[in-house]
Formats: structure tokens, C-alpha cells, sequence
């Protein structure tokens, strides 16, 4: 969580510098035809946190006590494509990487009675390909909000589904593919060269993940889902 904050916080500071400077050239429009453009390309950074939303089954065994997710700080780097539909509307296409970690902890019960937490490194390399809709405010001047809904189709290259388990280090094993939902609200800001934007955004995965293998770590759950919270910045 610290990692995130030394992170997040000077992004937000640059945002809301930029965010000033547009309000205080309220009557200096930047690159007032960039919206009249068909399409126009550019580049997206981020940080995330990967996540699991997990449902475990009616009862759990007498060995496993229950299941618990942890969140880790990852980064996203990607290419931005923008298609003109309408004056409000754009289509976006941001092919990405997308590079993060997950823990889960398990808390095992013994026959003693004593819980024991064991801790399960679950990494991902994502390569994303989202499709989106942009529905846009009107502009103001040199700023306008925006909200996107859209899919996205992801492949883990980290994947381990096909790797045979050891005993002594037992692997938590996912699937390759994911299709997930995605659902965000930005801000576009006109510079004088370019359009910078900022962005959060929420992906939930359909999928169940969970490779089962009939082990300790896998019986007790129902479904194993992805999911992750987006913020990036884009150049276009």
C-alpha cells in the first residue's frame, strides 16, 4: 500500500498542475479541430493492482479454514488507437502490457486444532487487447470528461496451467486466456502540441481462472475470477 501511495500521489499532483494550467487559459482554446480528426494515435502508462474475486464452495473442508486475496502494485504500458463514430462517441483500441502480482493466503486448519497461513505468489504477464467506447462531455474549452465501457481479451504469458506440480512447492495454476469487463471515467486536457488524459479504470473477469488439480488449494473453490483497478495516463 505504501508502494502505491509514492506512486499515485505524484501523479495525482501532476494532474491536478495540469488541470490549473487549462483552467487558467480558460479563453485560449488548445488544437481546437483535434476532435474533427477521423482517428489519431498515441501511447498509454499506468500503474494497477491485480486482484482475485473468489467464491468458495457451500462447505469447506476440515483442512482448509478459509481463503483470503491480496492486491500487488503493477504497471501497464500501451499503444492508443481512436476512432471518430460521432461528436460524443469514439471507438479505442489500446493494445497493452500489462505486468503484475497476486497473493493468495491460505489458512489450514490441523487435526491439533492450530491454523497455519500459507502464502501462494501468483504472477501475471498480460497481453491485453481491449476494445472500448469513449462517450464524451461536451468540451469545455481546453477540458472534457469522459466515461468508457467496453471488453477486453487478455493473455497471461506467465500462465504455469501446464506446469506439473511439485510437492514441496506447489504452484497456484491459471488459465492463459481471460475475458474481462471494463468500465472507467477520465479527463481529457488540451496541451498546444498534444491531448493528455487521465484515467481510472475497473476490469472484471468472466472467467473462471483456477486450473483444478484435486489438491488442498484448489477443492474448496467455487470460482476463481480476475480483476483490476487501472490508472493510467495517455498522449495522443
Amino acid at each position: 500500500m505504501k508502494a502505491i501511495k509514492k506512486i499515485i500521489i505524484p501523479l495525482l499532483f501532476a494532474y491536478y498542475i495540469l488541470s490549473g494550467i487549462c483552467i487558467a487559459q480558460v479563453h485560449i482554446p488548445n488544437n481546437p479541430n483535434y476532435d474533427l480528426k477521423p482517428y489519431h494515435f498515441g501511447f498509454m502508462l499506468g500503474v494497477n493492482q491485480m486482484n482475485f474475486a473468489i467464491k468458495p464452495t457451500d462447505r469447506l473442508t476440515d483442512t482448509l479454514y478459509g481463503i483470503e486475496p491480496h492486491p500487488q502494485l503493477g504497471f501497464n504500458i500501451g499503444i492508443v488507437s481512436d476512432l471518430r463514430l460521432t461528436d460524443y462517441i469514439n471507438l479505442r483500441f489500446i493494445p497493452s502490457l500489462a505486468f503484475g502480482e497476486r497473493t493468495l493466503d491460505y489458512f489450514i486448519k490441523y487435526s491439533d486444532g492450530t491454523i497455519v497461513t500459507t502464502q501462494k505468489k501468483v504472477e501475471s504477464t498480460y497481453i491485453q487487447f481491449p476494445l472500448e467506447l469513449k462517450l464524451k462531455s461536451e468540451r469545455m474549452v481546453n477540458f472534457r470528461a469522459y466515461v468508457l465501457t467496453g471488453f477486453m481479451y487478455c493473455i497471461d504469458l506467465a500462465s504455469q496451467a501446464k506446469k506439473v506440480q511439485e510437492t514441496k512447492d506447489y504452484v497456484v495454476k491459471l488459465y492463459k486466456s481471460d475475458f474481462q469487463y471494463e468500465f472507467g471515467v477520465g479527463f481529457d486536457f488540451y496541451l498546444v502540441y498534444f491531448k493528455m488524459a487521465t484515467e481510472l479504470k475497473m476490469c472484471y473477469g468472466l472467467k473462471d481462472l483456477l486450473v483444478r488439480d484435486k489438491s488442498e488449494y484448489t477443492n474448496d473453490i467455487d470460482r476463481l475470477n480476475s480483476k483490476m483497478f487501472q490508472f493510467s495516463i495517455t498522449f495522443e
